[in-house]
């Protein structure tokens, strides 16, 4: 693989045992290339004829020159309780340097066990996989940050779910994989020196430019705060639902990151829930800025003994930070809508009305301007793409993915696709599944 354009460092595996275990993925016996992003891989500058006719390092079955798999260690709180978790079906091969000196992590999701597999079995399912590099390369298209998707391969294994299902592994592409999660395990169960460690690498990761400021651990807080402000905005903007806002799918980076139980809005409804387990909707639509504030507060707890010496006075101190959280998301919401209504429409009687109305959220905005998106992955379009792969038939992925990259162009059958866009009268009730 001399000619692949893979540039590999490996920082993270040089931090503390406790962060991380030594692991490599599961050998698959007949990897078979599903999907593969060409465009990411020549961003990411590498060689793309090479890699896709190369299905044996997205499946594990071969390790890229320089790569130094492990599985990440991290705690999260679960719809509000703490769990120890980790990647339990995941490793991380390393971080890859671009050209242009970006660094990005590429995991391999659905790679086998781990020792955080928690008793699962440490696979993923063909259909899940490719449903993240749908919904991923939908909100980069759209503009909202996240991690991607790089290939979808086959591994020639099958996994039992509910039935017997084709195995396969996504390689997915991060700035990186530190979660909200990563800093409540090490507070919970490393010392104040890991907590140090972990801190100081985020902020040379991601915020170098605080490296030198005198309270850089509470900037590293509010430059955080900041970029979830931006995002969830950009959420709510688009009628996105993560599905899933516990702690250990909360990205630092700012990044949306963990496509489970998620999917856009079609009628507008703010109490709107697509997890099959959020059962008190704790994520519904209307929920998800209140549960990133939520987040930013187990955060600050996490880093309280880096940002003051008294605690009182660092909880006072974050407290600050989390109410500026709100200030940036309200504003980021607002300058957002006005965009969205070229400023001419009072929001929130328009809302009232999309909602009384059970107006498409979508389309709504599209017709008031065309700075809206006339295209988002619409919850029955992935179904009927997932069900043809199901059956081989890739075509209908493939022909979704093209209009998807153009989110705010018409295609030239756009008025066939609007007409189809409309969901049908059980579309409130679509659910979505963890690991679906």
């Amino acid at each position: 693989m001399s000619n692949s354009g893979w540039k590999f460092d490996n920082t993270y595996a040089k931090l503390p045992k406790i962060f991380y275990h030594n692991q490599s993925p599961e050998s698959a016996p007949a990897p078979k290339m599903v999907i593969f992003n060409r465009s990411l891989a020549e961003t990411l500058g590498l060689n793309a004829d090479e890699l896709e006719s190369s299905p044996e390092i997205f499946a594990g079955a071969k390790l890229p020159t320089g790569a130094k798999p492990i599985s990440q260690a991290y705690a999260g709180y679960q719809f509000g309780h703490f769990a120890m978790l980790g990647d339990g079906r995941a490793v991380l091969l390393g971080e890859h340097i671009t050209p242009d000196g970006n660094r990005y992590d590429i995991q391999l999701k659905g790679s086998g066990p781990t020792p955080y597999s928690r008793g699962g079995d440490g696979y993923a399912a063909l259909l899940p996989m490719l449903r993240e590099y749908i919904i991923s390369e939908a909100m980069h298209a759209l503009g909202i940050p996240t991690t991607r998707s790089l290939a979808v391969v086959l591994t020639g294994k099958n996994v039992i779910r509910e039935k017997i299902l084709p195995g396969a592994v996504l390689t997915r592409v991060a700035s990186s994989h530190i979660r909200v999660g990563t800093f409540n395990y090490i507070s919970a169960f490393g010392t104040q020196d890991d907590l140090r460690t972990l801190a100081d690498y985020s902020i040379l990761r991601h915020f170098p430019e605080l490296e030198m400021q005198k309270d850089k651990y509470l900037l590293l807080l509010r430059e955080v705060a900041k970029r979830q402000a931006d995002l969830i905005a950009k959420w709510q903007l688009v009628g996105f639902i993560h599905g899933v806002m516990n702690t250990d799918n909360m990205a630092i980076s700012g990044e949306t990151i963990d496509y489970g139980p998620c999917a856009f809005m079609d009628s507008y409804d703010p109490n709107t829930v697509f997890s099959s387990i959020d059962t008190e909707g704790r994520y519904a639509y209307k929920n998800q800025p209140r549960m990133g504030a939520w987040n930013l507060s187990r955060f600050a707890e996490s880093l309280l003994p880096l940002i003051h010496d008294d605690q009182n006075k660092a909880i006072e101190l974050a407290e600050n930070e989390i109410a500026s959280y709100w200030e940036n998301y309200n504003n980021n919401w607002q300058n957002g809508m006005n965009t969205k209504t070229e400023g001419t429409n009072d929001v929130s009687e328009l809302l009232d009305q999309m909602e009384k109305q059970k107006l498409d959220y979508t389309n709504t905005f599209r017709k008031i301007s065309n700075n809206n998106p006339a295209i988002i992955p619409r919850n029955h379009h992935v179904e009927e793409a997932l069900k043809a792969a199901e059956q081989g038939n890739f075509t209908v992925m493939n022909k979704l993915l093209t209009v998807l990259h153009k989110p705010y162009e018409e295609p030239e059958d756009f008025e066939q696709y609007e007409k189809y866009s409309q969901p049908g009268s059980n579309s409130c009730d679509y659910k979505t599944f963890c690991g679906t």
